[in-house]
């Protein structure tokens, strides 16, 4: 069964699909394929998953960088509109944009170790924990990433 699941599909609803179909395709450079009659379907970066307490049937995406505050700037550098300025959680450095079909979008800099790598320091080997790899040493986590409870789901 190791290879039961193959990838993930995300879904973001939106009021105008072709604006934010050209946003993630122009302006975030995200790669894809046209489905069929202009449905872009894009590949995305490496990805995790977080279960959290909630209301069944809601979900959220974020969207990680290794520098906040680089990203954002590259992005108000092609016109794209800021909603909520970064903010400092237990989990990472956390902002928001508009995607020009009005939805917000959440971007975060990550603080916890993440399976995939998505935040680890270049040049820096990354260790296992459960038999997956995350980014530093033990000498470098936080307190905060030994609560997956606040992380972003």
């Amino acid at each position: 069964m190791k290879n039961l699941i193959t990838g993930t599909h995300m879904i973001v609803s939106s009021s105008d699909p072709a604006s934010d179909r050209a946003f993630f395709r122009d302006v975030l450079g995200f790669e894809s394929v046209d489905a069929g009659g202009g449905w872009l379907i894009f590949a995305l970066p490496p990805a995790e998953l977080a279960l959290h307490p909630g209301t069944n049937g809601e979900h959220q995406l974020y969207l990680m960088t290794a520098d906040l505050d680089a990203t954002l700037n590259s992005l108000k550098g092609k016109g794209v509109q800021m909603k909520a300025p970064i903010s400092e959680q237990s989990w990472g450095r956390l902002a928001s944009i508009v995607l020009p079909g009005g939805g917000e979008l959440f971007i975060y800099q990550p603080a916890h170790p993440s399976p995939v790598g998505t935040n680890a320091k270049p040049g820096r080997r990354r260790r296992r924990v459960s038999g997956r790899r995350a980014p530093g040493p033990e000498s470098e986590r936080t307190p905060a990433q030994d609560r997956p409870e606040d992380v972003p789901s």
